[in-house]
């Protein structure tokens, strides 16, 4: 029934504040109230519909994303918003589009790497999108590896210009989003050479197409690279290719905040440390770290709420049947997956403090974090991405069949996510670089140096690894510092395991290639260990409201509880736990599954996602789901006719084939 809230009675349920919860999502009451507002204005403006997209044809769909995104610029403009403004609307339009490499990677390029006076010419173009960038680094056959990237930047003295080419097949850039079909200008990443000697990879400003008619400028050969995976998804971007033949650029258009190639092609480095890079890096680090908490959320939601609506066998003598939320075996897939949703949203909440104070530091040319920082940020970034995407896959199958069904929202969800286990730095290649930290930092510790930052903990390695925890009830895997010590203790053991085992061989780098599997594993251990740390220590702040603490502590519970059960032999092997401790670990865990229960649908109520940005039938807030399946049925193309194009064609004729031939 329309108007009716379907799911009423479990939000009776609650045992918190629920308004004050949306508010520590949220991370403060501004952001709240700015989300709230965007999320409406978004989703109330009939250009913004979104409903239709996995019908459309690729040209059709593409079409329709260059239409929301101009209106998205001119409301942007009317409104007059504000930077964190405009990028809340681009955020709940929920559509991939070339304005999103525009201004998340163009304009941060030139930020981080331009010169002051690079910046002036160049930000105020972009700022007003009169011109639209992308950013050119990822190539054919070189992803990973930036410093395997082939295209060259060949500096000629006597014109005073760059070169840009394409020298192989492979050096074509590939995958730029923005890049196919609207970019006018890219930061293109080339190896530079002045003089006949190469000096690494560094950015150029490239302009690709005309201003006056967009065709691509001699010498340039650009496109888009095809069909990804999923219906609408990514689809409605135009990664594109590009190849350079020797295209001529002016000296000035390097990007030279820390390097430059002088008049006589002299390359020289200036005053500003290389090191500030980092910083943003960083920064889009973090960035997707929240995105994980946010994308993670959206599926936890659609299969929650769809939990509570669904029922499934279990009815006695013709009664009502038993809500899926109800069957432990769907709690136990669900639930960890909530938990990680906060815990990857706070984690998140202090990476942004870390960027801060990286910043802060880069600025007074402190770099003493920078080291950690970069493995931390890197090993997160592979953690919760990883793990979002898997948890996008398992709620459209806790979704049953209806899952399946682009109107759920999840198949959708899923091929959006799933290119960021790739993109800013493949997963494992990521948790092998926090891996080579951990291995420095575990052999610098006969020499004195002590480890900072999250890798503190490194310097109590030999204490750690005697530790025997003292659990001896259920309850007691509640105490903080209990659960902190099992997961320090574990990451310890496994980080210097893998170091002994290193010291094994006589060339380093053979023995990391043959253990990097372990090291994957030891890397692992040490991000999941800082993301609990993290949720630990959220919960040692002032948190106002009624019950919102509580239900914040039993989410950590199920977080670090879940981990610990599903890696409970390294736990075992480190030592640092029984096996009978680690069976009262899962039955505090049932216990805590209990108590999320009731509370279920208010905390995913808590994300204030509107059903425009959800996008999902079973995901709505009102639980009204199998009317408006069977209404979402009716709207599919094929529907349009009773009889299908062909089917008198192609059909036909084998029905009146076997009629005539078969003895009925």
């Amino acid at each position: 029934m329309e108007g009716v809230d379907h799911l009423a009675d479990e939000r009776n349920k609650a045992d918190f504040d629920v308004e004050q919860m949306k508010i520590v999502w949220a991370g403060s009451r501004h952001a709240f109230d700015l989300s709230d507002r965007i999320s409406r204005l978004v989703a109330t403006d009939p250009v913004f519909r979104k409903d239709d997209r996995t019908m459309l044809g690729r040209k059709e769909l593409f079409k329709n994303t260059l239409r929301k995104a101009a209106h998205a610029w001119k409301r942007i403009n009317e409104l007059r918003l504000t930077e964190e403004e405009a990028y809340k609307l681009r955020f709940f339009v929920d559509q991939p589009a070339f304005t999103d490499l525009h201004w998340g990677m163009f304009v941060p390029a030139i930020k981080g790497s331009g010169t002051d006076e690079q910046q002036q010419k160049w930000l105020p173009l972009a700022y007003k999108m009169q011109i639209i960038g992308c950013y050119a680094q990822t190539e054919l056959g070189h992803g990973s590896n930036v410093q395997g990237l082939e295209t060259t930047a060949t500096f000629d003295p006597k014109t005073d210009e760059f070169v840009i080419h394409s020298p192989t097949l492979t050096s074509s850039k590939w995958w730029p989003g923005g890049l196919g079909k609207i970019s006018t200008h890219a930061v293109v990443y080339a190896r530079l050479i002045t003089n006949g000697k190469e000096h690494g990879v560094h950015g150029f400003i490239v302009q690709l197409r005309s201003l006056d008619d967009h065709s691509p400028l001699p010498g340039i050969t650009v496109g888009d690279i095809g069909m990804k995976f999923g219906s609408g998804a990514y689809n409605s971007m135009d990664n594109g290719v590009l190849r350079f033949d020797n295209v001529r650029i002016p000296r000035n258009q390097m990007l030279m905040r820390f390097s430059q190639v002088t008049r006589e092609g002299k390359f020289v480095h200036s005053s500003v440390p290389r090191q500030l890079v980092y910083g943003t890096m960083v920064y889009v680090r973090k960035t997707i770290v929240t995105d994980a908490s946010i994308a993670l959320s959206r599926a936890v939601c659609i299969a929650t709420r769809y939990s509570a609506v669904r029922r499934q066998f279990g009815s006695q003598n013709g009664g009502i049947e038993t809500q899926v939320i109800d069957y432990k075996t769907q709690q136990a897939r669900l639930f960890p997956l909530l938990a990680s949703a906060y815990a990857f949203r706070f984690v998140g909440e202090w990476l942004n403090w870390l960027y801060t104070d990286v910043t802060q530091r880069l600025q007074v040319n402190d770099f003493s974090t920078l080291a950690e920082a970069h493995a931390c940020t890197a090993g997160l970034k592979s953690l919760t991405t990883s793990a979002t995407a898997d948890g996008i896959e398992e709620c459209r199958k806790l979704c049953g069949g209806h899952g399946y069904l682009n109107s759920s929202g999840l198949p959708e969800l899923f091929a959006v996510y799933a290119p960021a286990c790739t993109y800013e730095g493949d997963n494992y290649v990521l948790l092998l670089q926090v891996a080579r930290h951990l291995m420095k930092t575990v052999s610098q510790l006969d020499s004195g140096n002590k480890p900072t930052g999250t890798t503190a903990y490194l310097g109590q390695v030999e204490k750690l690894l005697q530790y025997r925890s003292d659990v001896q009830r259920a309850e007691d895997w509640l105490e903080p510092n209990v659960v902190l010590k099992a997961f320090e203790a574990r990451a310890a053991w496994l980080s210097v395991a893998c170091a002994q085992n290193l010291s094994k061989f006589t060339n380093p780098e053979d023995g990391f290639q043959a253990l990097s599997a372990d090291l994957a594993e030891a890397a692992v251990a040490h991000c999941q260990l800082i993301v609990v740390s993290k949720f630990l220590e959220k919960l040692q702040q002032d948190i106002p409201g009624k019950g919102v603490k509580q239900q914040l502590q039993v989410l950590c519970g199920v977080y670090s509880l879940f981990l610990l059960h599903k890696h409970l032999g390294e736990f075992l092997s480190a030592g640092c736990i029984t096996p009978k401790q680690g069976s009262l670990a899962n039955e505090q865990l049932r216990s805590l599954y209990s108590q999320v229960r009731p509370n279920a649908i208010a905390l995913v109520d808590a994300f204030n996602y509107t059903d425009h940005y959800l996008g999902s039938v079973l995901g709505r807030y009102d639980g009204n789901v199998y009317p408006k399946l069977y209404e979402e049925a009716w709207k599919d193309p094929l529907n349009e006719s009773i009889v299908p194009d062909g089917f008198h064609e192609y059909v036909q004729p084998i029905l009146k084939q076997q009629l005539r031939n078969a003895r009925l």
